[in-house]
């Protein structure tokens, strides 16, 4: 095939990452690929054709979409009509599937061909969902490999394409290395502190994580603490809250988060993406999360899963401890992170079930993902002549 017309949305930062090392994967395989849909600057510089800018579909929790419904059902039903009437040899959704599998699923009642890049959870709550795909995709893209099975159970076709993450990050980096590179002392004792990059993260958890802090501080004065702040914002009220600590030994980063990962003895971090990139880096680890008692009830009735964070998941044991809601105390932290320090072992087994989990999802990303698309076109093309003859 000389020539691919894709049509591709992807709503948020991160699917403008995956997606752009995708364009970039499948521009290798054809002679020209022409791009249209919604992406950021990573995808245009690709050569995505943007019909709108990607900031307008970026919103998040239960309040903001529905204030933002009219212009994102507008947007929706452009996009849409724009591929209707233009159809490309595949629509791909990266991500975003409340916006993405409504489009996924009406192109393909049209008969263009359609993919889904990033599984939603539902392996983890909303599993009625796995019936609303079925309609809407000839073929999911998962980065992890236990989605593979909801899939195969309802007769979906998917493919493993490993994760992005697992391909950045050189779990051989020397930790003396990035201590250099940020300035920290060889001999001390280095806890990373990560409390997320939400406002409501940061309010719940950054306070209890300075409070432990100090308590491991004052346990052994050799401790230094790192906290990356994801964004001004975030740190502006970390430096607010620091104030009632003078005494501790804390740097605070502008970002540089996976750097600190690489740096640190041990990391004590929100539950979410960064935990695989703490795995990822070789970084023991002590996971935990808080939100409001409201949110707390409405999660913890929906959630169909035994583990909160990714390394435990996908090790399919309890690998790391996790300090959820009413378990997330100062207290807790301090003496989960105590006992990584001093216990080299506790800490080695961590470390052995991160080497395991980085295997399993190392799989080139970009090219997997480009062949799975580029096979499932052909796929369809060698049937389409089929019928034809």
């Amino acid at each position: 095939m000389s020539r691919l017309r894709i049509g591709v949305v992807a709503g948020e930062p991160s699917g403008d990452i995956l997606g752009a090392r995708l364009l970039a994967a499948l521009q290798s395989q054809f002679d020209e690929v022409v791009v249209e849909g919604i992406g950021g600057p990573l995808m245009q510089a690709q050569g995505l054709q943007s019909l709108f800018p990607m900031e307008r579909l970026s919103v998040m929790g239960f309040i903001e979409p529905l204030q933002r419904l009219p212009e994102l059902l507008r947007i929706r039903r452009k996009v849409l009509r724009h591929f209707r009437d233009n159809p490309p040899d595949l629509f791909l959704g990266i991500d975003s599937p409340d916006f993405n599998l409504a489009i996924e699923r009406k192109l393909r009642r049209c008969g263009v061909l359609s993919a889904h890049l990033v599984s939603p959870s539902v392996w983890a709550w909303r599993q009625g969902r796995v019936r609303k795909i079925k309609r809407a995709v000839d073929l999911m893209l998962c980065l992890f490999p236990f989605e593979i099975d909801i899939y195969q159970r309802h007769a979906i076709p998917v493919r493993f394409v490993g994760h992005p993450l697992a391909d950045e990050i050189d779990p051989q980096l020397s930790r003396q290395a990035a201590r250099d590179a940020l300035g920290v002392a060889a001999a001390s004792k280095l806890v990373a502190l990560l409390p997320g990059s939400r406002e409501s993260e940061v309010r719940y958890l950054a306070p209890r994580f300075l409070q432990c802090a100090r308590s491991l501080y004052q346990a052994d004065p050799d401790i230094r603490f790192l906290l990356p702040a994801a964004n001004a914002a975030r740190r502006a009220e970390i430096d607010r809250q620091l104030q009632m600590y003078p005494e501790l030994p804390l740097t605070v980063l502008s970002g540089q988060a996976r750097e600190a990962l690489a740096a640190a003895d041990v990391v004590l971090l929100a539950s979410g993406t960064a935990t695989l990139e703490a795995a990822l880096s070789q970084c023991p680890m002590v996971v935990t999360y808080r939100m409001s008692g409201l949110s707390w009830w409405l999660v913890s009735r929906l959630v169909r899963t035994p583990f909160a964070a990714l390394p435990n998941i996908l090790g399919g044991r309890a690998l790391v401890p996790e300090l959820i809601q009413g378990d997330a105390t100062a207290a807790a932290m301090a003496a989960a992170l105590q006992s990584l320090l001093s216990d080299p072992e506790t800490a080695q087994r961590q470390l052995q079930g991160f080497s395991v989990i980085h295997q399993a999802l190392r799989r080139d990303f970009a090219t997997s993902a480009a062949s799975a698309l580029v096979a499932l076109v052909a796929a369809a093309n060698e049937e389409h002549r089929g019928r034809s003859i």
